[in-house]
């Protein structure tokens, strides 16, 4: 026992003293950063229990400690939703141009404990990776931009904008009525309002052995909008059954729904992206996006890109799929009601009315009764315009030389829906790079590599910097 107990307590002096070293090797900016981003995950903003004003409370109190004015900082708490509070704050430029908007979430995803190998809300270093719900998706964002603002508060740039930082909540949860983002727009936009903003949907990709591959810029993403589906009938008993069933009307529809596909498009952004993606990618993959370029593009080729990854098929069409299903109300009775939810992911540009229309004319079903669930926000995709482009790409080449910055459009949804929308161009990026496993977003287990968030922290650093003084 007394030996036992001997190894225990050496090996505890041991990740003590490995936590140390770690610690000692950083810079005073990522000692700061980590405190921050271990402090914010650790804060519970998940809907069910969380709280976001507690999150950005905490951090409006380090930036009033490193010098920033209550004039500078706001905290905004939705009525009727209480823990749903987001932090605005602003360091003050000379005018000359309009504000650069930093843009990040603070609010989560759930995440049960059981069924995660590691508590979900505390941070784990370990082999070198950080752990925690959040580590990705959007903390990462949030404490860098925090991390940041403190650091230009204390070195003072010759700002020719104002820098904003707005770190919003129920960005996870749509449909929501608490988005701090669209909240902001609609009753505070003299906060928020900027010529461009700098959000999460960009990122990094490593190969299997952590070699940067490329750099991603997001401008765009599709269009989030669901529809419901519903079949009513008479019913009666099932011990005599009619051919006119509720559930077979819908069963048939949707197996057309998902047997169509919507035609294929690209845009400036998506054709930008297969055309630098195609000269990265080798073999049989770089050939195929080369072939979805030509005119008309090749069929067979984006099957295969297809067989690859989904994500293909979501890049270049609206796509519609079912999610839910809901019918009948007793094991011996004919359905009454059928219902089924689909989820459109609609490309930038594209009416949804339309969508609506074609999913009418595909179900070829009268009975199938189709009305929208909620309201889809349609924004345009932003410009990549030189100046912009030139910084993000020569910053990128200085910490990561020769790694290619490829454009991209999310298939997901950010908040950037409601910035675009409202004529705030919105960029993903952040320097952040993440390998073939992913970062486990929304998912378990969710990770960042400990030297991607520290990357991420710099490159942000100096992209705000750079955007904010030329």
């Amino acid at each position: 026992m007394r030996r036992a107990a001997w190894l225990l307590g050496a090996a505890g002096v041991s990740v003590t003293v490995a936590v140390a070293a770690q610690a000692a090797a950083l810079s005073p900016a990522q000692r700061q950063m980590r405190e921050i981003y271990q402090e914010l995950v650790e804060t519970n903003t998940t809907d069910s229990v969380g709280s976001c004003t507690v999150a950005v409370t905490k951090m409006a109190k380090r930036l009033k400690a490193a010098g920033y004015r209550d004039a500078d900082l706001r905290i905004v708490v939705p009525p009727g939703g209480p823990a749903k509070g987001n932090l605005v704050a602003r360091l003050k430029g000379d005018g000359s141009a309009k504000p650069l908007l930093l843009l990040a979430h603070v609010d989560v995803v759930e995440a049960k404990r059981e069924d995660w190998t590691r508590d979900p809300f505390k941070l784990v270093e370990e082999d070198g990776m950080f752990y925690a719900r959040g580590a990705s998706d959007d903390k990462a964002m949030a404490a860098a931009f925090v991390a940041n603002m403190i650091r230009y508060k204390k070195e003072k740039p010759a700002l020719k904008r104002d820098l904003v930082m707005a770190l919003t909540c129920d960005e996870e949860k749509v449909p929501s009525k608490f988005d701090g983002v669209e909240y902001l727009l609609k009753h505070h936009r003299p906060l928020i309002d900027a010529e461009l903003a700098l959000n999460e949907g960009g990122g990094g990709m490593l190969d299997k052995d952590g070699k940067p591959v490329r750099h991603g810029i997001q401008a765009g993403e599709k269009v989030y909008q669901s529809f419901q589906l519903e079949v009513t009938n008479p019913g009666g008993h099932s011990s005599a059954p009619y051919r006119d069933n509720a559930i077979y009307h819908l069963a048939d529809g949707l197996s057309r729904l998902g047997q169509f596909a919507f035609p294929f498009k690209l845009s400036d952004v998506t054709r930008a992206y297969y055309e630098r993606m195609s000269t990265i990618e080798k073999g049989q993959v770089g050939a195929d996006m080369k072939a979805i370029l030509s005119d008309p593009p090749d069929a067979a080729a984006l099957e295969r890109l297809y067989a690859v990854s989904p994500g293909h098929n979501s890049t270049v069409r609206t796509t519609c799929v079912a999610t839910k299903v809901d019918a009948g109300h007793a094991d011996n009775a004919l359905p009454q009601r059928a219902r089924a939810t689909v989820n459109c992911r609609i490309l930038p540009g594209e009416p949804i009315d339309e969508v609506q229309a074609t999913l009418q004319r595909v179900l070829a079903d009268d009975q199938i009764k189709i009305s929208r669930i909620g309201d889809g926000v349609t924004s345009p995709m932003p410009p990549l315009t030189p100046s912009l482009m030139k910084a993000v790409e020569e910053i990128s080449d200085a910490m990561w030389p020769g790694v290619p910055v490829i454009p991209t459009m999310s298939t997901g949804g950010t908040d950037g829906r409601f910035l675009n929308n409202a004529g705030i161009w919105t960029y993903g990026v952040s320097g952040m790079f993440h390998g073939p496993e992913g970062s486990g977003a929304h998912g378990l287990n969710e990770h960042i590599r400990v030297k991607s968030l520290y990357d991420g922290q710099e490159y942000l650093y100096r992209l705000a910097k750079r955007l904010a003084t030329e």
